[in-house]
């Protein structure tokens, strides 16, 4: 591509970004209002939520929390949505493709995008749904030497207060490469990060929640295409486009949100994997522990510090002596404990787990007797009527 082509290239790029930002004064004015105060009376909030249902005591909470998400794509760009919706404060997207039509077939991209780099679309996109959310976008990849360097630099220093990290990466990228860069960057830092994927058939997928040193990183129990070095290249099949079912991306998305809110505001259970197969409706969970031998060095160290620290006491609670549950019994119900001196009757099963259908009726000392007698004695009409009766 010549130097002109490449200038008109640039040219047709801006005067497609200038026509995104080209949204009416009004409109925008009325949605700064309607989310300018997180208040019971504005119907516009969308902070109250689960606060007015008694789930979360404090949901502000949210507007303190900054999240990077890698990957602007079919799973990506629906959590960016839905977490603007939900209010929290700083986003940061991190992405180096382009806005095709082929990504019509996802969801959040609009056709009059095509062109656009996926981050500012985004950002454009996020930033009108919700103004109040700080949007930070960075279009490069972050596997080279050189951007890696500043995608580690940017999550250490981009939390809500100058130079804090950020409180959660989520990885919403389609290669391991991507994946890889993310874990390095994590276990170096010791930052808790959300993995997620959706399958190349688009009918399953999954998201893992990733603690360095607690749970397995992406590198402890690394795919097969990642431990054979295979080229993952050579997994796709010409014209299909994987991941490409908005079902199935905003379920995934859905659930990643979802547990990204529960870690934050710290309600519910967060799953540390979690899994959804939409052939059956299938959503298996599991825990992952991390491999003493992971070729990361940073996942070996966090480790060694996770061992090192002090583990969390329970609380014991005292167990009190209660009164009555009762102070009426007016059918004199009393409750016996088994003594020496009462032992308990022996149980009527010849194994575990077996119950006799029937037990034999016990034999009194008469019948007993008369049973012993050989045949042919002499036995009384009372003998024999207490041996039918034993029978």
């Amino acid at each position: 591509m010549s130097a002109i082509e490449q200038l008109k290239s640039k040219l047709d790029e801006l005067k497609n970004e200038l026509e995104l930002h080209k949204t009416t004064k009004a409109s925008r004015d009325k949605i700064e209002k309607m989310s300018a105060e997180v208040v019971d009376s504005n119907p516009y909030s969308r902070l109250m939520a689960l606060q007015r249902m008694g789930i979360v005591k404090d949901y502000e909470r949210i507007r303190d929390k900054s999240v990077a998400i890698v990957g602007v794509g079919g799973v990506g760009s629906v959590t960016a949505d839905m977490l603007t919706r939900c209010g929290v404060g700083k986003l940061i997207l991190f992405d180096y493709d382009k806005v095709e039509l082929a990504n019509m077939n996802r969801l959040f991209f609009t056709p009059d995008q095509a062109g656009l780099s996926k981050v500012a679309a985004a950002a454009n996109t996020l930033n009108f749904i919700n103004p109040d959310v700080e949007i930070h976008s960075h279009n490069y990849n972050i596997t080279t030497v050189d951007s890696f360097d500043t995608f580690l630099d940017t999550i250490r220093t981009g939390g809500r207060q100058p130079g804090t990290p950020v409180d959660l990466v989520l990885s919403c990228v389609d290669n391991f490469e991507a994946r890889m860069a993310i874990n390095t960057a994590c276990n170096e830092l010791g930052l808790n990060w959300f993995e997620s994927g959706v399958s190349e058939n688009a009918v399953s997928g999954h998201i893992q929640f990733i603690r360095p040193g607690d749970t397995a990183c992406f590198a402890c129990a690394p795919p097969l295409v990642v431990a054979e070095n295979i080229d993952e290249k050579t997994l796709k099949r010409e014209g299909v486009c994987a991941a490409s079912l908005p079902t199935t991306m905003g379920i995934v998305a859905g659930m990643l949100v979802q547990n990204t809110l529960k870690y934050l505001l710290n309600f519910g259970e967060v799953s540390d994997y979690l899994g959804y197969n939409a052939l059956i409706d299938f959503f298996p969970k599991m825990s992952l522990k991390p491999n003493p031998n992971c070729d990361d060095r940073h996942c070996i160290r966090q480790q060694q510090e996770f061992k090192s620290r002090p583990k969390e006491e329970k609380e014991v609670v005292s167990q009190e002596a209660e009164g009555p549950v009762h102070e009426e019994n007016e059918w004199g119900i009393e409750l016996v404990g088994a003594t020496e001196e009462e032992p308990l009757p022996p149980p009527t099963t010849s194994e575990t787990g077996l119950k006799l259908a029937y037990e034999a009726p016990e034999k009194d000392d008469q019948a007993a007797a008369a049973s012993s007698q050989p045949p042919g004695a002499d036995v009384s009409l009372e003998d024999l009527m207490a041996q039918m009766k034993s029978i």
